[in-house]
């Protein structure tokens, strides 16, 4: 017996709860906002720093800035993909 759509929209809402109680928060009292994934700031500051630190690195011929832009630059990509595990699985190698 196939489930219900009342069971479905159950569901869908127990998830919405559990993976962004405060969106769901906000939708239940009529002011959604963005889910987190979709809000990108801190992926923007941490670009804008990295690309700070890049051109100060090469403007002063500094490595280890230059280096740690590079990195910080990285960080920031990895920040920008809404589809990222929120924590590595770590599985025992053998």
């Amino acid at each position: 017996m196939p489930p219900s759509d009342d069971q479905r929209l159950s569901e869908i809402e127990s998830r919405l709860h559990r993976d962004d109680p405060r969106f769901a928060r906000a939708l239940g009292a009529g002011r959604p906002r963005r889910p987190r994934e979709y809000r990108p700031l801190r992926a923007w500051l941490l670009l804008a720093t990295a690309l700070s630190a890049l051109g100060v690195g090469v403007a002063l011929p500094h490595g280890l800035l230059i280096a740690t832009g590079l990195v910080l630059a990285g960080m920031a990509g990895e920040l920008f993909d809404p589809h990222r595990r929120r924590s590595p699985s770590r599985s025992p190698t053998l």
